[in-house]
């Protein structure tokens, strides 16, 4: 039996207090909505359906091409909102799975239970309740003596008795096609003027038809997220995830609750995290790294066998055996390539660094390319900028640059080229020669300094 998700995501979020629409807020390095679709892409036949409203290109722009969107013009409840999906789902699966763009916690496991029970109902409706002493709000799940679901009772209306029910509508169905879109046009507007998904059961239950119900065994995966404390909230249960799925892959983190591992990361076995991490964004890591304490590496590749202290990294690669830290800054584009070396406080941007360089404390590296087993010179500067463009440093192998160095750019300095210390070099300098001063000039010893000749 095909399934079809469809994602109610039209609300406007008033709680969250902002200008960014809710289902946009970013949880774990994603939007929320992000995290929904992803949920339930793992279970679905046909292509989701998005149902949006407040805001709608904006959150029309965050999703994939491949995801179809609906338009609810004007927000009347949950039960209107599915109205607005009908010409995109009517007749297109057997099975309508329906879920929010704020339920990031859901697992693709959990709404596979819910479609197998669904796909052996002989009635039109399954849904997902949970169990929590705090009710949040939630909608009373009713039984008759046989346990059967018969309706769903908003807590504003429910009686004393009805308010004592632990069983919670979490809101989540899985309904037979050809069985909704007629069910909903019976649906009743409420005294709010909202027409209302839960009163489908009760439709059910009149018909004769059986509602059949699975109930989370994680109450975690029902939290929605209606105001910056549920997010937070969200934040905190995802971290513990994410760190508990690496660490059984092979993944030593230290300190779980103080390191910070976005969704799309992916880190190899036998690294080590330490505290104070955070992994952002399209980030990989390789096999027995080091990391931290106090590294931040966003959007990054990191190679095997690479140790970075307390540093941070920018959409850079760094291959095998690099050894950076502590408090080094990698900006946008650098590469360091195999076995390179960064000490204290340097900082590369736009550069490439070739394999086995050296590059001490307190240097800065822009717009350059420095060829392999280069020592940078503690102090050493690229001047890559004079205030209108910037412009192109190029350092052949083997070469040595004093520290202090100021390589005014563009510049090239040849392979086994040396400079002096505290030089200011403004022009070429060939292969092989070492220049000194300020401005740099080629060095040439003294007639004292000449290697006396034997006679």
């Amino acid at each position: 039996m095909k399934v079809l998700p469809v994602i109610l995501a039209a609300g406007q979020g008033v709680r969250m207090r902002s200008r960014l629409p809710k289902v946009l807020h970013p949880l774990a390095g994603r939007p929320l909505i992000q995290h929904a679709l992803r949920i339930v892409q793992q279970v679905a036949d046909v292509p989701p359906i998005v149902v949006i409203g407040h805001q709608a290109d904006q959150v029309r722009a965050a999703l994939d091409e491949s995801v179809r969107t609906a338009l609810q013009e004007e927000q009347l409840g949950t039960g209107h909102a599915v109205m607005s999906a009908e010409a995109l789902a009517r007749g297109q699966s057997d099975l309508v799975l329906i879920t929010y763009g704020d339920m990031p916690l859901l697992r693709p496991e959990t709404l596979r239970a819910l479609i197998d029970i669904q796909k052996n109902n002989r009635g039109p409706l399954s849904l997902l309740t949970v169990e929590m002493e705090d009710p949040h709000g939630f909608g009373r799940i009713i039984r008759d003596e046989e346990g059967r679901v018969t309706a769903i009772v908003e807590e504003a209306v429910a009686t004393p008795e009805q308010r004592a029910i632990r069983e919670l509508n979490t809101g989540v169905y899985c309904i037979r096609n050809a069985w909704l879109w007629d069910a909903l046009r019976k649906i009743q507007r409420s005294p709010k003027g909202e027409y209302y998904l839960t009163d489908l059961v009760e439709i059910a239950v009149s018909e004769g038809l059986e509602v059949q119900a699975v109930c989370l065994k994680d109450s975690e995966e029902a939290l929605g997220i209606n105001t910056r404390v549920h997010l937070a909230e969200a934040e905190a249960v995802l971290r513990k995830r994410i760190a508990r799925h690496w660490m059984e892959a092979g993944v030593t983190i230290i300190d779980p609750a103080s390191t910070y591992i976005e969704a799309d990361v992916t880190i190899g076995m036998d690294t080590v995290i330490y505290p104070n991490t955070y992994l952002r964004g399209k980030t990989s890591i390789g096999e027995n790294c080091v990391l931290g304490p106090d590294t931040i590496i966003e959007d990054s590749q990191i190679g095997n066998h690479c140790t970075v202290l307390a540093s941070v990294i920018e959409s850079s690669l760094l291959e095998d055996d690099v050894r950076m830290g502590p408090f080094c800054h990698l900006r946008p584009k650098a590469h360091l390539a195999k076995g390179v070396k960064m000490g204290n406080f340097g900082e590369v941007k736009a550069s490439y660094l070739g394999p086995g360089v050296h590059m001490g404390h307190f240097s800065y590296i822009g717009d350059a390319i420095i060829g392999a087993h280069t020592n940078i010179g503690a102090g050493t500067i690229t001047c890559n900028f004079d205030g209108n463009n910037k412009h192109r440093t190029e350092i052949g192998e083997d070469a040595f640059i004093g520290s202090d160095t100021m390589l005014v750019a563009p510049v090239k300095i040849g392979a086994r080229a040396r400079t002096g210390a505290g030089s200011v070099v403004t022009h070429n300098v060939p292969d092989d020669e070492t220049v000194v001063g300020v401005p740099a000039r080629p060095f040439k010893k003294t007639s004292q300094e000449r290697t006396p000749q034997s006679e």
